[in-house]
């Protein structure tokens, strides 16, 4: 079955993760869109705020705070969902924190506490949101990461988190078509994302942390996932850094390793002091900001994600893909490039 997801404006969507980064930018874009949001983050404070901004500009949302790692303060985002708009069409699991450190300086009590919070809080969310929307249809959408595919050295953690998470996700989507139920479930892959990640991250480094190239913003995996809650579609990767990086780790993955030992250790460090080692893995953090402060370029777009998202651009690179190919296999010559028949000629 093909679930039938509702437009953005008809929908209810819960975010967890909100008060800071893709949560943000996610419900920023949701509320400009006509959506209803439930927002859920640990920092009560910054998420109030986010709410009320939401709402003054005539939006509708509502504040739920809970830490994603308690089933039933989770259970609790569901049920005021129901209870103030009557339930929701698309949950969003997109709470993470990260680690930065060699996996022999990491300690058990910190890998833990990001498991609770990256795999076993979207463990929650998404057999909460897959209960609710078995009757009426919806999208579960999941955050994971480049690193769900491509191992990060210095968040060595971090990644086999997120391959847990591609790992759930999958199975479960798998499950929930089998069983024929109106539910999309998709998987999104950003590649490094301008917000506060790093400074949020646990440090055990002696530098401050920063995200590899390329870098891009934070809207365009809101976009993402905005089309996601309209669009049955399994996975989506934001970034077309992320893509190369998973393409080379599964066709040529000692080259990928090679590349990675050789580059991302000090991609990932800053030429100063560690500001915040703690980061907010155990705690709230400094929320209520989309933007990080990443000291090199900035992507704008990510033209690659764009044009995943859009089928007539898909289509027309898939036949000017096959037209490359026809030419060049046939020695480069003009004559070999396919024309289009042109409308009302008969061939003889």
């Amino acid at each position: 079955m093909t679930p039938k997801l509702k437009p953005l404006e008809e929908q209810v969507m819960v975010i967890t993760g909100a008060s800071s980064g893709i949560g943000l930018a996610t419900a920023r874009r949701a509320v400009a869109s006509g959506v209803r949001v439930v927002l859920t983050a640990r920092n009560e404070e910054a998420l109030a705020n986010v709410t009320e901004s939401l709402t003054a500009d005539g939006g509708q949302a509502v504040a739920v705070p809970a830490d994603v790692a308690d089933r039933a303060a989770m259970q609790r985002v569901a049920d005021t969902a129901a209870q103030r708009f009557g339930g929701f069409d698309s949950w969003v699991n997109n709470a993470g924190v990260s680690i930065y450190g060699r996996l022999d300086e990491v300690d058990e009590a910190d890998s833990r506490r990001m498991f609770d919070t990256n795999f076993w809080g979207m463990v929650h969310g998404s057999l909460i949101a897959r209960r609710h929307l078995l009757s009426r249809g919806g999208a579960l959408i999941n955050i994971g990461s480049v690193a769900s595919d491509q191992a990060l050295p210095l968040q060595g953690m971090y990644s086999a988190t997120k391959h847990a998470v591609k790992g759930f996700t999958d199975a479960l989507r798998m499950e929930i078509e089998e069983e024929g139920a109106p539910i999309s479930v998709t998987l999104i892959k950003p590649a490094g994302i301008n917000t506060p990640f790093p400074q949020h991250a646990r440090n055990y480094m002696d530098a401050e942390p920063k995200l590899p190239p390329p870098v891009y913003p934070a809207e365009e995996v809101a976009n993402a996932i905005l089309h996601a809650a309209t669009h049955p579609v399994r996975d989506i990767y934001v970034g077309g850094g992320g893509k190369v990086m998973s393409a080379l780790g599964r066709r040529v993955p000692r080259v990928m390793d090679w590349l990675a030992e050789q580059t991302m250790i000090g991609q990932q460090r800053r030429d100063e002091p560690p500001r915040d080692p703690a980061g907010s893995l155990h705690q709230p953090g400094r929320d209520g900001r989309v933007e990080g402060d990443h000291p090199g370029y900035v992507m704008r777009t990510s033209a690659y994600t764009r044009a995943a998202l859009n089928p007539m651009v898909v289509g027309t690179l898939g036949v000017a893909g096959l037209a490359a190919y026809a030419w060049l296999r046939n020695g480069g010559s003009r004559e070999s490039i396919p024309r289009p028949r042109q409308a009302g000629r008969r061939r003889r």
